[in-house]
């Protein structure tokens, strides 16, 4: 029988197989939702609710959770405060769109379950729009490359689309290559706009502009910030040949 339970912890990876040593998937944040299918030892087999994707789970990361979030983590790090005093600062954090039930709002500080939170840290759900999701790429530049991230700790090229679109609540897989196939909308080159995505095998990057791109580029290690023509004649000198343009929004 099915179970929703929830990320317990700042993140947690998704794995191929129930072992540590399994190929990484993709990472959960706190307050994202796993759906368990079954139990096997110390993990659980099961899907994200998001973007229904499957894996396994370490049981440890997962948890029964009543309160729905009301918040979501709008800074790539959020620290926590052990009390309404900016001078109770902890080591402990919550990454971007991380979600929380915020049950107390004072003038600096707003209190969830595991701590105080700065208010500017915080962005009410039911105040979210569909819309600029490429605002926020700043928050991941130069964060590095890392297969299967979805964190300004490490992150890679689909992930990072995923987690633009999150902070939207925008639907969207998390693999490039269903992110193409799931996007429908295509535009011609000649007309690349903020906001479009270009797609080549097992590749995708972000236009902020009708000349520039954003992606989490795995030579450089890094989230990078190029120019799109740059970038289509790198990857082809690798054999990798632009697919598509699409336009989510």
């Amino acid at each position: 029988m099915s179970k929703i339970l929830y990320c317990r912890h700042k993140k947690a990876t998704i794995y191929k197989k129930p072992t540590t040593k399994s190929e990484r998937l993709k990472e959960i944040i706190y307050g994202e939702i796993f759906i368990k299918l079954k139990r096997y030892k110390k993990f659980y087999y099961g899907y994200t609710k998001n973007d229904k994707y499957f894996g396994y789970i370490q049981r440890l990361n997962i948890q029964k959770n009543s309160t729905q979030a009301n918040y979501l983590i709008n800074t790539g790090k959020a620290y926590l405060y052990k009390y309404n005093n900016l001078k109770s600062k902890t080591k402990n954090f919550l990454y971007f769109n991380s979600k929380v039930y915020i049950s107390n709002i004072s003038k600096q500080l707003s209190q969830s379950k595991i701590g105080w939170i700065k208010n500017k840290d915080l962005k009410t759900l039911k105040s979210i729009k569909k819309e600029n999701f490429q605002e926020n790429t700043r928050i991941f530049r130069k964060t590095k490359y890392l297969w299967g991230g979805n964190t300004i700790d490490g992150i890679d090229c689909s992930g990072l689309i995923q987690e633009l679109m999150k902070n939207k609540l925008i639907k969207c897989p998390r693999d490039s290559n269903e992110q193409e196939n799931f996007f429908k909308k295509s535009v011609n080159k000649n007309k690349i706009k903020k906001g479009d995505l270009l797609f080549w095998k097992g590749h995708v990057a972000i236009a902020v502009n009708k000349t520039e791109c954003v992606h989490a580029y795995g030579p450089l290690k890094k989230v990078v910030k190029m120019k799109i023509n740059r970038l289509i004649l790198k990857l082809a000198k690798k054999s990798l040949i632009l697919s598509s343009i699409k336009r989510p929004l």
